[in-house]
This record gives C-alpha cells, sequence and structure tokens, in this order.
C-alpha cells in the first residue's frame, strides 16, 4: 500500500470513527460509570468485533450476509434488540448517593469488553460497510494477506484513538452531574434513550 493511499486510508477511517453510532455511546456511558482509563476494555473488545468483520468480509462471506436478506435481518434485529437492552438497562439503573468517583466499585473489565463485543459485532451493515470499503485500498494484483492486515491495523488503531481520546474523553465533562442523584438518574436516562434510539434505527432504516 502507498502512503498516498495509506494516508486516504487513515483519513476514511477517522471520518467514520467520528461518526457518532453504537460503539460511541457505548464508549461514552463506560468512561462516565467506570473512568476514562477503564472504558478502553470496552473499546478493545469493540476492536474485536471490527476484526472480525474486516475477516469475514476478506473471507468473502460478507457477500453471503449482503446477497441474504434473511441471515441480513436474523442479525440485524438481533443486534437492534441487544441495543435496546442495553438501553433498557441503562434506564433501570438506580442512582446511588453522591459519592467521591474514587470511591466508587469500577465495573470488571471482561463485562466491558464483551459488551463492546456485542455492540459492534450484532451490527450486519458493518459487513456491508466493508465490503464497499475494502476493496478501495486493496490492490488485487498486490499479496492480499499482507494488504488486509495493514488496512485492519490502521483502521483499529484510529478507532481506539477517537474513541479513546474523543469520546471517552468527553464524557468526563458530564462526570460532575453523576454526584448527585438527580444526575445520575439524568445520564442513565440520556444514554438509555440513545441506545434505545440506535437499537430502533438499525431495525427500521434499510
Amino acid at each position: 500500500m502507498s502512503w498516498s493511499l495509506w494516508l486516504a486510508l487513515v483519513a476514511t477511517g477517522a471520518l467514520i470513527s467520528f461518526t457518532p453510532g453504537a460503539g460511541a455511546i457505548n464508549t461514552m456511558a463506560n468512561s462516565l460509570s467506570s473512568g476514562w482509563t477503564r472504558s478502553i476494555w470496552g473499546i478493545l473488545g469493540q476492536q474485536l468485533a471490527l476484526l472480525v468483520h474486516i475477516a469475514v468480509v476478506a473471507a468473502g462471506v460478507g457477500v453471503l450476509v449482503a446477497g441474504s436478506p434473511l441471515l441480513f435481518n436474523v442479525i440485524r434485529y438481533a443486534g437492534a434488540a441487544y441495543l435496546v437492552y442495553l438501553g433498557y438497562r441503562q434506564f433501570r439503573t438506580r442512582a446511588g448517593a453522591a459519592s467521591d468517583e474514587s470511591t466508587r466499585p469500577p465495573e470488571p473489565a471482561w463485562p466491558m469488553f464483551r459488551r463492546g463485543v456485542l455492540v459492534n459485532l450484532t451490527n450486519p451493515k458493518a459487513v456491508v460497510f466493508f465490503l464497499a470499503f475494502t476493496p478501495q485500498f486493496i490492490q488485487p494484483d498486490e499479496p492480499l494477506l499482507r494488504q488486509y492486515l495493514v488496512l485492519a491495523a490502521t483502521v483499529m488503531a484510529v478507532d481506539v484513538v477517537v474513541m479513546w481520546f474523543f469520546f471517552a474523553a468527553a464524557a468526563r465533562g458530564l462526570g460532575r452531574l453523576t454526584r448527585s442523584e438527580s444526575g445520575q438518574r439524568t445520564i442513565s436516562r440520556v444514554f438509555g434513550s440513545m441506545f434505545v434510539g440506535v437499537g430502533v434505527l438499525l431495525a427500521t432504516i434499510h
């Protein structure tokens, strides 16, 4: 991959990552509940799902998903249902007594990682997107494995930077709201509504 093509890949990847979606919402929610540093676990989970999507496209299975309305819809509705479920959980979160952030028990790494995987993995539109996105940066007359490795590493690195240093960092500014019970309820309802909204859009927009 030439340097000019790679720089175009970086710019395109950044534009994609900056587009708000379920991954960004999940990252901000993790940052608010467990802190900026620990939100990296959810981000890493999202990258594993991203890697799976790229591997699926590279293996040609993405063509099957894009060409099978039944399979596409099954995955699409499963992903939408999971996002609505996350929104429901946010709504059900009980506000605790106001306390210093340092005394709040953080969420374990594994649940955040697993949730990050599921949030991105259950979005079949990512497979369809990579079917259109990937060929722009792959030269079929060159070794494919090396090109896919460069593409995956670049897209994942850019996404980590954007998620951690933009969305997770931006959520820290809302941290003061969580110092009161009313603020905690407001944050839970806002992020619950966002998860549900993204889930509904995923289920209805074709």
